[in-house]
């Protein structure tokens, strides 16, 4: 069986979960198929990977049009494939556009949905109208649409109520364990030192991008309220807007101005630096307002970190509350934004949750190591690699 997989990220350009997960699943599938993946920013040297480049024609073209012109590409290089497995909006339509004229069927897996993001008319304008619409298209065409959770499932449906529901199916992310192991105190000691944190004293970290969805400004609303001794550590950058940036870096600064232990870091870290920071600090946390499943968070409870997040998407399916960490109650509007009904009070229980965890280094030890042993037993990409075969499988008729 040869499965073409197509996604935008993938390394050593990944900067989302979506890269992640394409990076890991791509792995495992490999034992089992012929895996072609294909992919955006340009060559690549590994084998079994071909990467497209922009057509000249639509360098400085709205982003939503040069991202159908690597589409375009994409479809035509499907041939002899038996499948196509796409990733994200950006590569939904040279899956779809292949499966119509190779004749093959097409399968999607869901990281985030286009309604549920109308925060991006920021960032695309008009170009959020195509982006929605190659969505749209692509899923009603699908063969299969893989939820990366049972939140994510209802979001699809509510999304696209004309999907037949029995072509939905649920198949989480996963946590490559061996990658994420938690390194000895001397070492994770060493790299919170680099980067400015106090290992002695307890720290909050929180690693994604900043974007809307990540609820960034709420965290930092939050941590105005904790106990002074708390360290933040933000691995935060590729801002959505400039806007959003410096709606950022204004509120970091006031809290650098009014508390010790505030540490931003914007560019991106090696693996084995977040696994440092993340081991050296007592909480991570994850305030997002639409969250489909949080690789983020199978990362820090593999690392042994216990998990403050919102109670909202795929989160409660990664994090058993009380268990491996905290859920903070968030009540939001049903407009697509996930706008807090009441921010202050969402603000207000962050800090509280994260608060409980910080003041109680034993119970949180307890919770970390509960994290790891549920990432190993629920979330292995050899399980997650598994199922997706199986959906393949129930496609090609066997």
């Amino acid at each position: 069986m040869r499965v073409d997989i197509l996604s935008r990220e993938y390394p050593p350009h990944v900067y989302g979960g979506a890269g992640v997960h394409v990076d890991e699943l791509s792995r495992v599938l490999r034992r089992h198929v012929d895996v072609r993946v294909r992919c955006f920013d340009g060559p690549r040297e590994a084998p079994g990977v071909t990467g497209y480049r922009v057509p000249t024609e639509l360098e400085g073209a709205n982003a939503a049009l040069a991202t159908l012109g690597v589409d375009l590409q994409m479809a035509n290089d499907l041939a002899g494939a038996d499948l196509v497995h796409s990733h994200t909006w950006y590569a939904n339509m040279a899956g779809h556009l292949g499966g119509l004229l190779h004749g093959i069927p097409h399968v999607i897996s869901a990281h985030s949905l286009e309604p549920l993001r109308p925060w991006k008319a920021e960032q695309l304008g008009g170009g959020y109208a195509l982006s929605s619409w190659a969505e749209r298209t692509a899923y009603e065409g699908a063969d299969r649409v893989i939820a990366v959770s049972a939140g994510m499932r209802a979001d699809i449906l509510r999304s696209y109520p004309q999907l037949d529901p029995g072509k939905v199916v649920v198949v989480h992310n996963g946590i490559d364990l061996q990658a994420w192991q938690r390194p000895t105190a001397d070492e994770s000691a060493r790299v919170a030192r680099m980067h400015g944190l106090d290992p002695e004293r307890p720290a909050v970290i929180f690693v994604g991008r900043i974007t809307r969805q990540k609820g960034l400004p709420h965290l930092l609303d939050a941590v105005a309220q904790l106990p002074p001794e708390v360290q933040l550590v933000l691995c935060a950058g590729a801002p959505d807007t400039p806007e959003l940036a410096e709606e950022v870096a204004t509120a970091v600064a006031e809290l650098q101005r009014t508390r010790t232990g505030v540490i931003w870091i914007d560019q991106m870290l090696p693996r084995a630096e977040i696994v440092g920071l993340l081991a050296a600090s007592t909480v991570f946390v994850c305030p997002s307002v639409y969250e489909p499943l949080g690789i983020v968070n199978l990362e820090a409870m593999a690392v042994g970190v216990p998990v403050v997040g919102s109670a909202t998407g795929g989160i409660p399916e990664v994090v058993a509350d009380g268990e491996t960490g905290l859920l903070v109650p968030l009540e939001q509007r049903e407009d697509g934004t996930g706008t807090p009904l009441q921010p202050e009070q969402f603000a207000a229980d962050l800090a509280r949750a994260l608060t409980d965890v910080t003041s109680d280094p034993g119970r949180a030890r307890q919770m970390g190591r509960a994290g790891r042993r549920r990432a190993e037993e629920l979330f292995s990409w050899d399980a997650i690699g598994e199922r997706t075969l199986e959906v393949y499988r129930e496609v090609l008729g066997g």
